[in-house]
């Protein structure tokens, strides 16, 4: 063999070393994985907004910032092709921020119970039990919410507050009745979607208060505050983006929840601004009227209200993994 063929044969030889010691343990190949995955993910979300807001683009230019103006003297009418997405705009808000308000302590209550008080032989099942709330699907929810939830508590609920709120000068514009009989409303809605977010602010803030470090437990424990002292004055505050993230979760959950919505918030425009009387949200205006939509303009429209649907979504999820990520590099500083 000449001096070239030897040569060329060890450099080949050498090459095919070298090839085989960076493939040994994989880990060439699995930083290409996870490179191309976290790479399709990003390019995934991009060529959505991408996508929704070029086909959202007949809309935006026909109606401008009137679109989503709770002042615009146009209503939502497909007929005559007049678009304005503040009632379901407003559906979504009114609905999410009341389920928040009443999920939040009622979450919190029980993720504390969970990391802190619970017994150790029912930790397991309550943190399954808990779990499994969110993995009912919403459809299933929807239809209890129809033949059982609405007529046996949110029809008795909403005649108290129409009898009592309804009447409070300043707040009788949110509590005007009288709740229809069926009980299809948004304060239906609302209640509906407390029981689907309890589970998700739940697991988040009980997770965030177990990472906490036992030493802070022990200290305020030493200098003689009580359980209850202990948890209020220092778990919460030590913990508190956390959970703050966790509460913003389950907003986005709530706004951007479909199916249960639609089946028991009535989906009308005309509803004005009572809890008390039917609506649409966001997401139910679409599942409701997307696959009837016979003009350009409809079409154009309910992709316009979905743009608005996920940037609200995708700024609030945005936040709360901000707060999450401050309280775990918090928790792992210390």
């Amino acid at each position: 063999m000449s001096l070239v063929g030897i040569t060329e044969s060890r450099r080949e030889s050498g090459w095919r070393r070298e090839l085989a010691r960076r493939l040994q343990h994989g880990d060439r190949i699995w930083k290409i994985l996870i490179s191309t995955a976290a790479i399709a993910a990003v390019a995934l979300v991009l060529w959505i907004a991408w996508r929704i807001w070029a086909d959202s683009a007949l809309s935006r230019h026909a109606f401008g910032l009137k679109f989503i103006s709770p002042w615009a003297k146009q209503s939502w009418n497909p007929v005559l092709d007049r678009f304005n997405a503040w009632p379901a705009i407003y559906g979504s808000l009114i609905t999410s921020f009341l389920a928040l308000i009443i999920a939040v302590p009622f979450s919190l209550s029980i993720a504390i119970f969970l990391s802190e008080l619970v017994p150790p032989g029912l930790r397991d099942l309550l943190n399954y039990m808990v779990e499994m709330l969110a993995a009912v699907p919403s459809v299933v929810y929807g239809l209890w919410g129809i033949y059982v939830f609405l007529p046996v508590i949110v029809v008795p609920i909403g005649k108290t507050l129409a009898a009592t709120l309804g009447n409070v000068p300043g707040l009788e514009v949110f509590f005007r009745g009288p709740i229809p009989a069926s009980g299809l409303s948004r304060l239906g809605a609302a209640l509906i979607l407390v029981i689907m977010i309890t589970p998700t602010i739940t697991a988040v803030s009980r997770d965030v208060l177990l990472a906490i470090p036992r030493s802070q437990r022990e200290a305020a424990l030493a200098l003689g505050a009580t359980q209850w002292e202990t948890v209020w004055k220092v778990l919460i505050p030590y913990g508190l983006s956390g959970i703050l993230g966790a509460v913003i979760l389950g907003l986005g959950r709530a706004i951007g929840e479909t199916m249960a919505v639609t089946m028991v918030i009535g989906n009308t425009i005309g509803g004005g601004y009572s809890i008390l009387r039917p609506g649409y949200t966001m997401a139910s205006i679409i599942a409701n009227e997307f696959a009837e939509a016979v003009s350009d303009m409809h079409a154009s429209a309910l992709i316009e209200v979905g743009l608005v649907l996920f940037v609200t979504t995708l700024i609030l999820n945005a936040i709360a993994r901000w707060l999450v990520w401050r309280v775990n590099r918090r928790t792992m500083g210390r």
